[in-house]
């Protein structure tokens, strides 16, 4: 049969159903149970079969079912106040409009935010794991907050992929092919109706094309791109056909179109709609970093045609990168060669030199790979600001990292860290939400968690009860169609009806399969979790589910060793894994677990966000002391699997931790939830809960999140970007002012310190005056700051609560030499030290660390 090309036929709606294109059209359904009620009121049992997806119901609908709700007053009543709930929504001013009206808070009027993924909803699968859920909640939210951010990514036609089994157990995939007519979204238009298109140039006879499909996301557009149109060539065709497949030349194509045709595509969503030109850029990982390159191209070659140099800091101003990656192989490296192949010839960014943008990704330090282009180190390079995405992975980074600032401690390295977060109303049981208002409780409002307390401990049990048994009947559905799927005849499948337990204690284990998160590792002693499985008086029954990489047999492996384990006969009631892990099955299995398992080797975790779903559902953590669970774990709201990550056998270090793991479900976990009171409720269990939500519930909310990067990165940055783009002048003086600097470093050093004020046994409160003598070579006391850097003295002479204060510049000397002068009060008792430093000073700089200069005594 030939190849036939696909398509899909949109319904025409009765006018009086006219307000159901516009509530399909909005992604705020995926997250407003209301909306959803209004497509199940059409038809109960097709939008079950429709996979709860308003655009293929608004299909599948037939004429006359159409028109019987065209006159079913009741039916249109619904839709009308749908629309005008969606329209006061759309149009309220929200937090960040009322943030905005704050003189002394300046307010960023647009910032586009870049990702290789989304993930919204289960009907635009257009994600893979933990980034992509991220990228969606961080839309989400900034449409609830009413921050004016617009979405930048790649529009998969196959998506990720289908993930399936075996009859061996062994992870298969499949990749069917998405029809973006049938999708909820649609093409951004030039005026004469013509779909707007981006070029790429890319080595080769033609340029890359694409056309720009716009998801909306609430108030939020995300601009898709998508590279299967007919102008291209068939390899170029094929550039967004997966994600996170093909090549390392396919790789470096996507995200070539992400990041320059990123920027190309706002451009030409601004030129349409008229909405303002972002003046803040993030980057979500590094896969979107071309996007600095492609600004400052447009700098140089249009409009002001500046120079590089000056490009560089209009560019860096306004740009947020955020790494998400403790681990190095995590990072996308592409061979120094391709990328000079690909900017040296027919550039994507024609004007901007090879030779600078190759700098921009150079492994230059120490331990580096000169071969290498580095998506990473250039996303730090291109953006003034960074962070990580947990106090812990902050660390981490500035370890990671800490050769692009060799000459600074870890600790000074330019890499802050806002916490993830999750958005509520995505995937919090719309029964939680009801157990709130119950109580009073208004669950949009800071005062949501005071109602805790004041619900009784039976309804929260019962409700409990409520979404295990969703969750048990969701699994009974899914662990049926994947036999079926591995071959089994429907005859021998009777066994499923007593797979889970609504009853039984449920655990719930979810992730990609990457080796450092150890999905196995509940495996270590297989004996003893049967016998946890089995206990007659206190079972316990697992819930798993997670996606290898196609290319990682390695995860495979470890899929299959979990599916075998869980095909056997004796524990099969007890243990199940779910195939095809996405936003459809997590809405279930977060609420329905009452607890949330999760133990990387720590501490290549960088944040970890399922575990705070759980939490908000009312689930208990138990879970290695890594990413946000080491930030925000007190004791009393989970349970910490202590690590021995000072042991370096990795097969013994998995032992101890896994026999830590079974003995906290067997001694402590399992007790406590089946230590029942005389109305049967586990009232330990309960209070644990209780704390859990007050204390986690407005930690791990993504409202938290998105107002930390607005008041923190994003506002900081529309500051900065303001004052260079409106004045490209000062940008050239700052440009010109850092080739000084770095130019002069060399002459700059301190040649001698001076202290008096110690007495033999200085008391608390005494003051400590310091003189420095130093060089600055052709610099000006203006340049630099002179640091006295102090604080109590640890083991090996190391400084711990350390403070800084500037030293005033008293006196001039001859050959560039100054004095500088400044005391410190003495606040503490103990060993206390004390040195100086000399660093690069400019208010433009965001950080002191920024260049990467310094000198010590």
């Amino acid at each position: 049969m030939r190849a036939i090309r696909r398509f899909t036929v949109r319904p025409v709606l009765p006018d009086e159903l006219s307000g159901l294109g516009d509530l399909a059209a909005n992604l705020r359904w995926s997250w407003h149970p209301e909306t959803q009620d209004v497509f199940r009121a059409m038809d109960p049992e097709l939008w079950e079969s429709v996979h709860r997806d308003p655009v293929r119901m608004l299909g599948a609908v037939g004429p006359r079912r159409l028109a019987e709700l065209a006159g079913d007053r009741r039916f249109r009543t619904m839709v009308e106040l749908a629309v005008a709930d969606l329209e006061h929504y759309l149009t309220g001013p929200g937090w960040f409009g009322e943030r905005a009206q704050e003189a002394d808070r300046p307010a960023p009027r647009s910032i586009a935010y870049f990702s290789p993924e989304f993930g919204i909803t289960a009907v635009l699968p257009q994600y893979s794991g933990g980034l992509g859920i991220l990228a969606g909640d961080h839309l989400k939210t900034a449409s609830d907050l009413g921050v004016p951010l617009v979405g930048v990514g790649l529009l998969y036609r196959h998506g990720y992929f289908r993930q399936s089994l075996s009859r061996e157990g062994w992870q298969e995939e499949t990749y069917p092919v998405l029809d973006p007519d049938g999708l909820p979204i649609s093409l951004l238009r030039e005026d004469d109706g013509r779909p707007a298109q981006v070029e790429v140039p890319v080595p080769g006879d033609a340029p890359l094309r694409a056309r720009i499909w716009v998801a909306q996301v609430g108030r939020v557009p995300l601009l898709l791109l998508d590279s299967d149109v007919e102008e291209n060539p068939s390899a170029l065709r094929e550039v967004t056909d997966r994600l996170y497949g093909g090549t390392t030349e396919h790789r470096l194509l996507q995200e070539l179109l992400l990041g320059v045709g990123g920027v190309r595509a706002l451009r030409a969503h601004s030129r349409i709609t008229g909405a303002p030109d972002p003046e803040v850029f993030h980057t979500n990982e590094g896969h979107a970093g071309f996007l600095g390159v492609e600004r400052i191209r447009e700098l140089t070659t249009e409009g002001p045609q500046l120079d590089f140099d000056t490009a560089l800091e209009v560019s860096r101003a306004g740009t947020v990168f955020t790494t998400h990656t403790p681990v190095p192989a995590g990072i996308d490296r592409f061979p120094r060669d391709l990328v000079e192949q690909y900017f040296g010839g027919n550039s994507p960014t024609p004007g901007v030199p090879v030779e600078r943008v190759l700098a921009l990704g150079a492994e230059d330090f120490d331990g580096g790979d000169a071969g290498v282009f580095n998506m990473a180190v250039m996303g730090f390079r291109l953006a003034q600001r960074a962070n990580g995405v947990s106090e812990l992975h902050g660390q981490v980074s500035r370890g990671m990292f800490n050769g692009l600032w060799s000459d600074f401690d870890v600790t000074d390295v330019p890499i802050t860290s806002i916490t993830n977060g999750v958005h509520a109303p995505t995937w919090v049981a719309r029964e939680v939400f009801e157990l709130a208002s119950s109580a009073g409780a208004d669950v949009e409002g800071a005062g949501v968690w005071d109602a805790v307390d004041k619900v009784p401990a039976g309804d929260i049990w019962s409700t409990k009860r409520v979404l295990r048994q969703r969750l048990v009947d969701d699994a009974r559905r899914r662990v049926h169609a994947s036999w079926l799927n591995r071959g089994a005849a429907r005859a021998e499948l009777g066994w499923v009806d007593s797979v889970l337990d609504p009853d039984v204690l449920t655990i719930g284990f979810a992730r990609r399969v990457p080796s450092y998160k150890r999905l196995t590792l509940m495996l270590r002693d297989p004996a003893r979790l049967k016998r946890l499985l089995l206990d007659p008086e206190r079972p316990v029954q697992l819930v798993i589910a997670g996606k290898s990489h196609p290319a990682d047999d390695g995860g495979k492996r470890l899929i299959q060793e979990i599916v075998r384990f869980a095909d056997d006969p004796e524990v099969r009631h007890r243990i199940v894994f779910l195939p095809n892990y996405d936003i459809a099955m997590a809405q279930p299995l977060y609420p329905g677990c009452d607890v949330w398992l999760n133990n990387p080797l720590r501490p290549y975790e960088a944040c970890g966000t399922s575990g705070m779903k759980a939490a908000l559902n009312g689930g208990l953590n138990l879970s290695i002391l890594d990413g946000w669970w080491d930030e925000w774990y007190d004791g009393n709201n989970g349970w910490a699997i202590p690590s021995a990550d000072v042991v370096h056998d990795a097969d013994h270090r998995d032992d101890i931790e896994a026999t830590a793991l079974y003995d906290l479900i067997e001694h402590e976990v399992a007790p406590r939830f089946y230590d029942v009171d005389a109305a049967g409720v586990p009232t330990r269990w309960i209070e644990m809960v209780r704390h859990t939500l007050k204390s986690l519930g407005p930690k791990v909310l993504a409202t938290r999140m998105v107002r930390d990067y607005v008041d923190r990165l994003y506002a900081p940055s529309a500051v900065a970007s303001r004052a260079l783009n409106g004045d490209y002048g000062r940008a050239a003086e700052f440009a010109d002012w850092k080739r000084r600097v770095v130019e002069a470093w060399p002459g700059v050093r301190v040649e001698h310190v001076e202290s008096s004020g110690l007495a033999d046994a200085p008391e608390v409160g005494s003051r400590v005056q310091v003189r420095v003598f130093a060089s600055l070579g052709s610099l000006a006391p203006s340049d630099v700051e002179v640091q006295l850097v102090h604080g109590a003295v640890a083991h090996e002479d190391d400084l711990v609560d350390v403070a800084t204060s500037a030293l005033r510049p008293v006196e001039e000397y001859e050959g560039g030499r100054h004095r500088f002068e400044g005391e410190v009060t003495l606040g503490t008792t103990g060993p206390f030290g004390y040195t100086v430093r000399v660093l690069p000073r400019h208010d433009r700089m965001a950080a002191p660390a920024e260049l990467g200069l310094v000198a010590l005594p």
